[in-house]
C-alpha cells in the first residue's frame, strides 16, 4: 500500500498467520509521531476470494493511517501464507484473538519489524485503543471478536462494520451502541433489509451508501468519508 508496509508471518493456533502491517505516512518523517492507536481489520469470505489485499479492506486501512492509527490486515486460514483451513469462522475468531494479543504487545514488534527500534510508538502498543473493523465475513468474525474482548475485560475502542453479514452468518447479539455499520443501497450479496432488522432491535445507524453494491465498487471514498466524519466529527 505505501512505502511502510510490511508483511510477515506470526505463530498462530494452527500455523503461521501472514500480517500486513501499515503506518501511518506521518512516521515516515518523525518516528516519535504520536500514534492515535491499533487498527485490526478482517477481510471478507476467504472461500469466495477474500484475502487481506481486497480493495475494501485495504480502504480501511488506508483511513484509519490517515487517522494516525497502525493498521493490520491479516490472511485468514488457508489464504496465501496463512496456515490451516477455512473454519467457518471458529478458528478465524481464534487467530483474530491471538493477533489482537500480539499487537498489544510491544515485544511483538520488537521481534518482527525491522524498523522497530525507530519507532517510539511501539513501545507502548499496551497503552493504545484497538479498534475493530470487518468487511462482510470479516464483520461476522469481528462482531464476535468485539464481544470476547469485552468479556475478557480488554474492550475495542471502536468496531466498524462495512458489507454487514447480518443474515448471512450468525453475527454477535450485540455489538456497542457507536459501532459503524456501512452498507451498499443495492448490495446483492446482503440485502439492505437484514442489515436493516438486525440493526433496529438495537438502534444502530446504518449509513447507506446510494448505488454502492457489496463491493463498493467506485464507492470506495464513501467508505473514507464516513469513518472519518464519524471519528473527527465533521465531513472531509
Amino acid at each position: 500500500m505505501n512505502s511502510r508496509t510490511q508483511v510477515i508471518t506470526i505463530p498462530g493456533p494452527v500455523g503461521l498467520i501472514q500480517l500486513s502491517i501499515d503506518l501511518p505516512d506521518e512516521l515516515k518523517q518523525d518516528p516519535d509521531f504520536a500514534v492515535r492507536g491499533l487498527a485490526l481489520i478482517a477481510h471478507p469470505h476467504p472461500l469466495l476470494g477474500g484475502t487481506m489485499d481486497n480493495k475494501v479492506v485495504q480502504t480501511l486501512a488506508r483511513t484509519f493511517n490517515q487517522l494516525g492509527y497502525v493498521s493490520v490486515r491479516p490472511n485468514f486460514r488457508g489464504v496465501h501464507l496463512s496456515e490451516g483451513v477455512h473454519d467457518e469462522g471458529r478458528g478465524e475468531l481464534e487467530d483474530l484473538l491471538l493477533v489482537s494479543d500480539w499487537m498489544r504487545t510491544p515485544q511483538s514488534w520488537l521481534s518482527h519489524l525491522s524498523y522497530a527500534n525507530e519507532q517510539a510508538w511501539i513501545h507502548k502498543a499496551n497503552q493504545l485503543p484497538l479498534t475493530v473493523s470487518g468487511f462482510s465475513f470479516g464483520s461476522y468474525v469481528g462482531s464476535h471478536l468485539v464481544h470476547q474482548l469485552s468479556q475478557m475485560g480488554k474492550p475495542a475502542e471502536r468496531f466498524v462494520m462495512v458489507g454487514s453479514a447480518a443474515g448471512k452468518w450468525k453475527l454477535a447479539d450485540t455489538v456497542p451502541t457507536d459501532t459503524i455499520v456501512i452498507h451498499g443501497e443495492n448490495d446483492e450479496t446482503i440485502p439492505l433489509s437484514a442489515v436493516l432488522d438486525w440493526a433496529r432491535p438495537q438502534e444502530l445507524t446504518v449509513h447507506v451508501v446510494p448505488g454502492a453494491d457489496h463491493f463498493f465498487h467506485r464507492k470506495l471514498h464513501c467508505i473514507r468519508s464516513i469513518i472519518l466524519s464519524n471519528w473527527l466529527g465533521q465531513p472531509r
